[in-house]
């Protein structure tokens, strides 16, 4: 009686939009996928029709309830299908307790743009961060470079203490990149003076002042580079360096040079 008296009770719109849901075919699945109601999508997922078509549509949809990607994120059709565990990733209303185990299953370039979409959570995209810096040693130098155009701060950090000047020159030209990650690597005695200089003829980064003292006091700096920024430093920098120790007898030459050029 109780049952029955719910049945009465339940909206005839409501009613009949479950049903359409629960066995149309598959074109008109995909219309049923649109409603508003998660109730509604709740019957559309055990619908016979259903294939991979319908759920990567309806992963694309970003008012889905946690409990209704839940219910997704549990279907046998979801399990190592590649298309919809990147789909369901990229949703961003899926779990972290969902999402974060999938994310050594995605490609490169699908960790990347998660870090890249408005809705992606803190958690999210930290994951996808640290997923990408640990496929760094064993990625091609190409993807390197593409990825050193598109990555974040911390992807960004990552490519410069490798080294690789091939690697340096797009990292510096992406407007993400922090002047932490620069000075570190100038003042670093293992950088190459390749690296050196790509930092020193780059515009946005050569005339930093944390950045100029880092490459005076750097000996690999080339030469070249050494000689043009004694030029311009100021006369307290450049008796600092003659006093700390760390230049060779050439350089600290070329100082002194400089400063008898000035008249001291």
């Amino acid at each position: 009686m109780e049952s029955n008296a719910k049945s009465s009770h339940l909206d005839p719109d409501l009613s009949r939009r479950l049903h359409h849901a629960l066995t149309c075919g598959k074109e008109e699945l995909f219309e049923a996928l649109l409603d508003t109601s998660m109730d509604v999508l709740r019957a559309a997922l055990r619908n016979p029709a259903l294939d991979d078509n319908h759920l990567l549509a309806l992963l694309g949809r970003r008012d889905l309830t946690e409990e209704l990607l839940k219910t997704i994120a549990g279907l046998d059709a979801v399990a190592g299908n590649h298309r919809l565990t990147v789909a369901l990733v990229h949703n961003p209303g899926t779990p972290a307790t969902i999402a974060l185990p999938l994310l050594p299953h995605l490609y490169l370039f699908e960790l990347v743009t998660i870090t890249e979409f408005p809705g992606t959570t803190p958690d999210q995209r930290l994951a996808a961060e640290r997923a990408i810096i640990q496929r760094l040693p064993t990625t091609p130098l190409g993807t390197r470079i593409t990825l050193a155009r598109r990555a974040t701060a911390p992807v960004l950090d990552a490519l410069m203490k490798e080294g690789d000047a091939r690697v340096v020159e797009p990292c510096l030209a992406n407007p993400r990149l922090k002047e932490a990650s620069v000075f570190q690597l100038v003042s670093s005695s293992r950088t190459l003076s390749e690296s050196i200089a790509a930092v020193a003829r780059h515009q946005r980064w050569a005339n930093r002042p944390n950045v100029k003292k880092a490459l005076l006091r750097n000996t690999n700096t080339p030469c070249s580079v050494f000689k043009s920024l004694i030029s311009g430093a100021q006369l307290m920098d450049l008796r600092n360096l003659i006093a700390s120790g760390r230049l060779t007898g050439d350089r600290k030459s070329l100082i002194q040079e400089e400063l008898r050029h000035r008249g001291f």
